[in-house]
Parts: C-alpha cells; structure tokens; sequence
C-alpha cells in the first residue's frame, strides 16, 4: 500500500480563551488551508495545551450556549471537566475520560473546571473537536456518550507502547464510541523509540497531534510538541516514531461531502436552517438549563 504523506506540519497559533476556563489554539478551522470543507467531517480542533490554572473556589468554564447539526468530543489529558446539558446528559470527564456530545436537532449545554479540582488547580490539558453530523442526522435527538479510559480498547504493541482507541479501530479492533459516519479516533501512547503504523483510506481526512513529547513521521519528518500533523489525501499508512515519549492523538474521518454552512454555535447545510435554529433556540425549542 502506499504511504499517506505529509501535507503539512503545523504550529498551534496564539492561544484565545473560550469562556474563562479554556485556554486554546485553534487549528481547525483557523489555520490557513484548515477549513472546515478541507477536514471534513472534524469542522473544529481547539487544543488546550498545558496550562497552569490556579485554585478557586468559582469553577472557571463557559456558561450556558446551545448546539445544533454536530458532535461535540472532548479529551482530557489533565485536569477534570464537568459538563450538563439541557437533554440530561453530564458528568465529570476525568484525565484520560472522554466526552461525546451528539447536539443533532440541539442542546443547550455548559462545561467548567469541575469543583474540587478547580479549588486545587494544576496543570489543564483538554482537546476538543467537532464533528459534522450527516444532514439525515441533523435533525435527530441529542445523544450522549461518557468514555472513561478504562472502557476504551487498549491495543499493546509490547516495547513500543499501546494504542487507546476511542472510536473507529486500530489492526481490526474497535473503540467504544458510537459514530454516524465513518470516524477513526485514538491515542498512540509510545515509549522513546516506539514506532507505530496506520492505515486509513486515501479519501478520509487524516491528522495526528503531538500532546506529549515529539515523533518523527515516515521516519523523515519530525514533529514536535503541540503541532499538528496534516497528510495528504493520497496513499493509505503511515508510521509514527516516538523520538521521547509521547503521546499523539490521531483522527482520520471520511468526508460527508455534503454542504456546510456554519454560524456561530451552529451548523447546518444551508442558510434557512441557520435561519430556523436561531428561530427555535429564541423560541425555548432547545429545553433549558440553569446557568
């Protein structure tokens, strides 16, 4: 099969906060060349590299703000976040826990430094994507879906570490998450010198984060801490070699090449349902959920 390329390696930008408790770069759909049609279906990538937060006894976060047309999926590497959401899911995602929010026809929800941990404080990691919904999806009832780390299928590739899968599969064995298309995402937890390979049709769009440590990619190119790896939609495998110990996140997904029109906390395929999901949040259509 043939190698998946490096289209671009990738600095995070400056970093922005959201709310008072997210301190992130935006890659996707920031950067240039990064829009949301170009990774489709990840329409969102912020990163929370690692940031100290010190304690309080007001958990810092987002206050209350609907969704609607996508999939929210948050990944804590450090610190605990709390979620709630007008549908009844919430929760606590823990270090290695991960959050699969489906807002479809909409939700209202907010996300903060969860109590006890915000009265410590410490060093905050987070990621968190979007993901685009099919648009027979869209309109479908909200979903939600809490994976703790010790539920995610966990791939040993001996020496060189193992491999965390969160949704999609990694050498034919699957991860917990459920997805509405075709959506591949996974921790590569690789000791100094580990290698790993993967493979994911030419057409999916394709990226690996460097959260920990730093990897050099089809032993040619190296990436360091908190870039992003962008391939080219050509070939199949690629390797990644740990030059430290490291952790990357990567996510390959296929392209819903459906239309995407976008406005603020929304997106959908066309303006008239921007339109109506202003209509029905200004209506209450979207529940409620204290502040």
């Amino acid at each position: 099969m043939a190698t998946k390329k490096i289209e671009k390696i990738v600095s995070p930008k400056p970093a922005h906060f959201v709310g008072d408790g997210f301190r992130v770069h935006n890659f996707i759909p920031g950067v240039q060349g990064m829009d949301m049609k170009r990774m489709d279906p990840f329409i969102m990538l912020d990163y929370n590299s690692k940031f100290h937060f010190n304690g309080t006894d007001q958990p810092r976060g987002v206050g209350v703000h609907p969704h609607r047309g996508f999939e929210t999926v948050t990944i804590a590497y450090k610190g605990k976040v709390q979620h709630h959401d007008s549908a009844g899911g919430g929760g606590i995602i823990g270090e290695g826990d991960v959050q699969w929010m489906t807002a479809a026809k909409g939700v209202l929800h907010k996300e903060y430094h969860e109590k006890e941990w915000a009265k410590e404080g410490g060093i905050f990691q987070m990621v968190q994507l979007w993901v685009n919904l099919p648009s027979v999806y869209k309109m479908s009832c909200p979903k939600y879906q809490a994976i703790k780390n010790s539920d995610m299928t966990k791939v040993d590739l001996g020496e060189n570490g193992h491999i965390e899968v969160i949704a999609g599969e990694y050498q034919n064995q699957k991860g917990p998450a459920f997805t509405f298309s075709p959506v591949h995402m996974m921790n590569a937890k690789l000791k100094n010198g580990g290698k790993a390979t993967f493979s994911f049709p030419e057409n999916f769009n394709t990226a690996a984060l460097v959260i920990e440590g730093s990897i050099i990619v089809n032993d040619e190119e190296k990436a360091p801490l908190n870039h992003l790896v962008v391939f080219q939609n050509e070939g199949e495998n690629f390797t990644i070699e740990a030059a430290e110990d490291s952790i990357v996140l990567i996510i390959s997904g296929m392209p819903l090449n459906e239309p995407i029109f976008p406005h603020g906390p929304f997106v959908m395929n066309s303006r008239e349902e921007i339109m109506q999901a202003f209509e029905d949040f200004n209506l209450g259509r979207f529940g409620y959920l204290a502040d």
